[in-house]
């Protein structure tokens, strides 16, 4: 039998049958014969050598023995090449950084709002009255104010405080005003006054005006008669030597400084109630002061309540009415009421300042261009934005649904009146919103701080509540646009105005230096200049010798001009409650901290809202 030839010649299969014998012997020769003739492989083409042969081998790889292992001396020589790379772009830098002097990293720059603030605080600092130590870090400023109260029945006297502006008066009125504003940002925005390292600084600014407040009435009574409302000050027209007829610094008040004393005054008592309360919650990590502030609102708050002394606390009072008149006292019960809710969870609180009576004798269904003016006499636009904040975070449902969701109507359309779309209030040319009924004098800028405030700390209510914006009439207003108008008033304040000046000495390069207040312009030369002869620093036309760092003047008139001349104070003086003001919307734009408010510190004093649980079944007897 015959098969294919694969390989260039017949094969013959062999009959083993018939070739048993020798068989052995004949294959060897034969295979042998193969080798050295048939199967030269010289002579088979590739197709035949695979067949034979299988495949060829490559080229033999060449191998390292470390010991432990065999590796390849391609892998082994790509390894320690990688290393060397990785060693000099990752290792060699950090032995560089580790072996080269150590330096501490600069902290990031503080935004422009965080370091205004830094000075605006700086200048209650300069305002303090009583005995001063060292670390009030104002060198020019020393002990005064000593023998103030002496014609008082106040134990140790009326000694410290604030005294209010360039003057020498200590006022209650616009000093409570200005603690409440203060504790008001601090309990808003703590996170942000730590992060700036100022925490500590305005807490100590806080308790110098509380303690000072609880001079001034009998603080461990339930029930009060009176309340020495003012020192110093003066009476329109005075020929005496008083503070405002001498200009004299407070180091050296030679001339008489009477005592006023108020026996009725709801506005008075409300806004020292609200300024207590709100430093109650300030301090709540300290019990017994804490409580101490507790017990005097509450205090002044019954006074406040008193049906027979419901009367303004400036009227027939002269002295009183010439700096601070007060126009009303219903917004100083809702203000009040709100804050005293806040520090006690007590219910009637906020019953009272939801009464429909209370917002309407306080003219808060009114919404006007003067009703929307947030001052240290209109406490109304706070008070409802306050309010507010218990319907946007608390929802208390009924009974006070009605009225909280009135509140915070009335509270978006004051915001309204702020955005200049609306033309609520007039503008001047650079950007300044005219607040003070757009006459032609300064002091605007208190006004214009305050709104900037509000505007700015009802945009985080919004966002801490996951609501984008609110409604005027059938606008929708986003909430950045609050941020936007806040922060373009304060922007204005800062520099950005046709003056290119900045309203807040020592902030910018450019900035007052006449401020209209006796310490700062008197020098510090070891003289005594007498009531009549301090005057000659008040007309000096150069530069105060002193610089009154963070205080906020009274700012430019209607067309954006501003006079830096020390005899008109409408342009040039200062005041504490302005400060206040500042200092809280500054605190509200910085972002040192990012964004946002505390949104519970305010509610640790308030229980769950809601029905109480049904009283336990009576024991059963059989």
């Amino acid at each position: 039998m015959q098969g294919g030839n694969h390989w260039g010649g017949p094969l013959e299969v062999i009959d083993n049958d018939h070739n048993n014998d020798g068989r052995g012997e004949d294959w060897d020769r034969d295979r042998a014969a193969l080798q050295s003739q048939s199967f030269n492989l010289n002579e088979l083409d590739e197709t035949q050598k695979s067949w034979l042969l299988g495949p060829a081998e490559g080229k033999k790889k060449k191998y390292v023995d470390l010991g432990c292992v065999i590796v390849s001396r391609k892998a082994l020589k790509w390894s320690l090449f990688s290393i060397l790379i990785a060693f000099c772009v990752i290792g060699l830098p950090i032995i560089v950084a580790k072996t080269r002097p150590k330096h501490h990293a600069r902290p990031l720059p503080p935004d422009r709002y965080s370091d205004a603030l830094h000075k605006a605080l700086l200048f209650f600092n300069a305002q303090k009255s009583g005995k001063l130590g060292k670390s009030n870090n104002i060198t020019w400023r020393g002990s005064s104010g000593l023998n103030d109260g002496n014609d008082t029945l106040a134990k140790g006297g009326l000694v410290g405080g604030y005294y209010d502006s360039g003057e020498n008066s200590k006022s209650n009125f616009p000093m409570a005003y200005s603690m409440t504003m203060l504790s008001w940002s601090l309990v808003e925005y703590s996170h942000k006054y730590k992060a700036i390292n100022e925490y500590d600084h305005v807490r100590d600014l806080i308790k110098w005006g509380t303690d000072y407040l609880l001079l001034t009435f009998n603080s461990s009574s339930t029930k009060i008669t009176q309340i020495y409302s003012q020192v110093g000050g003066s009476q329109n027209g005075s020929q005496v030597p008083d503070d405002t007829t001498c200009w004299q610094k407070p180091e050296q008040m030679g001339y008489n400084r009477p005592t006023q004393t108020t026996f009725q005054g709801p506005d008075l008592a409300g806004e020292m109630s609200a300024a207590l309360s709100a430093a109650s919650i300030v301090f709540r990590d300290d019990a017994a002061y804490s409580a101490k502030l507790i017990k005097g609102a509450e205090t002044l708050f019954a006074f406040a309540r008193d049906s027979g002394r419901r009367a303004r606390y400036s009227r027939d009072n002269a002295f009183l009415a010439a700096a601070y008149n007060s126009t009303g006292y219903y917004d100083e019960y809702m203000w009040a009421g709100a804050w005293l809710f806040y520090a006690t969870g007590n219910t009637s609180y906020i019953n009272l300042a939801t009464l429909q009576g209370i917002p309407r004798n306080a003219k808060a269904f009114n919404v006007t261009a003067e009703t929307s003016v947030p001052s240290w006499n209109n406490k109304l636009p706070a008070a409802m934005v306050l309010l507010t904040r218990v319907r946007m975070m608390l929802n208390p449902g009924f009974p006070y649904e009605e009225m909280l969701s009135t509140y915070q109507t009335l509270t978006a359309l004051n915001m309204c009146s702020y955005l200049k779309q609306f033309r609520v209030y007039n503008w001047t040319r650079g950007g300044m919103m005219i607040m003070n009924k757009g006459q032609q004098q300064g002091q605007n800028l208190q006004y214009v701080a305050n709104a900037a405030f509000l505007a700015s700390l009802f945009a985080d209510y919004l966002n801490s509540t996951g609501v984008p914006g609110f409604n005027c009439g059938p606008n929708y207003i986003p909430s950045t646009l609050l941020r936007t108008f806040a922060t373009s008033q304060m922007d204005y304040i800062l520099g950005k105005n046709p003056m290119n000046m900045s309203y807040i000495v020592g902030y910018g390069t450019k900035f007052p230096t006449r401020v209209h207040h006796r310490g700062a312009s008197i020098p510090s030369d070891n003289k005594y200049y007498s009531c009549k002869g301090g005057f000659k620093w008040r007309d000096n036309p150069g530069p105060n010798p002193h610089t009154i760092v963070g205080a906020m003047v009274g700012g430019p008139d209607r067309f954006d001009k501003f006079h830096d001349v020390r005899t008109n104070p409408n342009y040039t003086e200062p005041t504490l409650a302005g400060n206040a003001g500042l200092v809280a919307a500054l605190a509200s734009l910085t972002t040192s901290a990012g964004f946002g408010i505390d949104k519970n510190t305010i509610f640790s004093g308030i229980p769950p809202l809601g029905p109480k649980a049904p009283p336990p079944p009576l024991p059963w007897k059989p």
